[in-house]
């Protein structure tokens, strides 16, 4: 999943695709680079980021959608918002990429069950202008049994709401209400999130966790573009778990990983 930020405040490119044009040409990259899926989004989600009125939200990606829809590529919304998942798949999106699961906005599982459109839900617990606050696993089982048992109560409002199961994808929400520990924990642990029986979507490209595991001891956090030689090694890691999906940015970097490991695996044991 190539990742097109319709926005001027995303952490990861800092508004260069903000404009239509400069997000259909980069998604155009992204798909001639190797894509499956271009995920659209125009609200920036990195912690401490304000939110965008509908309107804005909207005017960001539902033209961007448009155009990359007709050029052929299989296009997924990012958006919490229920009006703008429809605007969306009315506009050639085929998928639905929620950050909060549905919990954001109560219309979204309604919108998603009508539409029959696949549906990834992330685990979540607050926006991001205060979601650290809730970067709390004290409980026993820790992050892990957190977000195993969160995603499994959103599960059963998904399929109470009529979307079937077979068109849902669970994230763990990598860097949302999480602190550095707890992705690394969740990335050496994923075994009871797929015991759910669903597949699952990981997104760690680029993320703060990866910026402060490279910076220098009590010192700044390495840029972020230049942490995706680690985003290999992590992309390596889930490969052979054999997730479903992941969301990245630089998608040839990300298939030459993928494609290295799975060479390797598929060798294993024949020598």
């Amino acid at each position: 999943m190539g990742v097109v930020n319709v926005t001027p405040d995303s952490f990861s490119d800092g508004g260069r695709y903000a404009t239509s044009e400069a997000a259909v040409a980069h998604g155009l990259r992204l798909l001639a680079d190797g894509a499956d899926l271009l995920d659209i989004g125009g609200e920036s989600t990195r912690p401490g980021a304000t939110r965008p009125v509908v309107s804005e939200e909207l005017a960001r990606v539902v033209p961007v959608i448009r155009e990359l829809a007709a050029a052929g590529a299989v296009v997924s919304v990012d958006t919490m918002r229920a009006e703008v998942a429809e605007a969306a798949l009315a506009a050639g999106a085929m998928v639905v990429n929620d950050v909060s699961g549905g919990l954001a906005d109560p219309a979204m599982l309604r919108v998603v069950a009508s539409a029959g459109a696949p549906y990834v839900a992330m685990h979540w617990r607050a926006h991001s202008d205060h979601m650290t606050d809730f970067a709390r696993y004290d409980a026993p089982g820790g992050v892990v049994a957190a977000v195993r048992d969160e995603l499994a109560a959103r599960v059963e409002a998904m399929l109470a709401a009529g979307i079937a199961a077979e068109r849902v994808v669970l994230d763990p929400g990598l860097g949302f209400a999480k602190r550095g520990e707890h992705n690394w924990e969740l990335l050496a642990d994923l075994a009871p999130l797929q015991a759910l029986g669903l597949p699952l979507l990981v997104g760690a490209s680029r993320k703060s966790f990866l910026g402060s595991l490279l910076g220098p001891d009590d010192g700044p956090p390495r840029p972020v573009d230049e942490r995706e030689h680690a985003h290999a090694a992590v992309l390596a890691h889930l490969t052979r778990l054999g997730v479903w999906g992941v969301r990245v940015h630089d998608v040839r970097a990300a298939r030459d990983a993928i494609a290295a490991t799975v060479a390797i695996a598929s060798r294993e044991g024949s020598g």
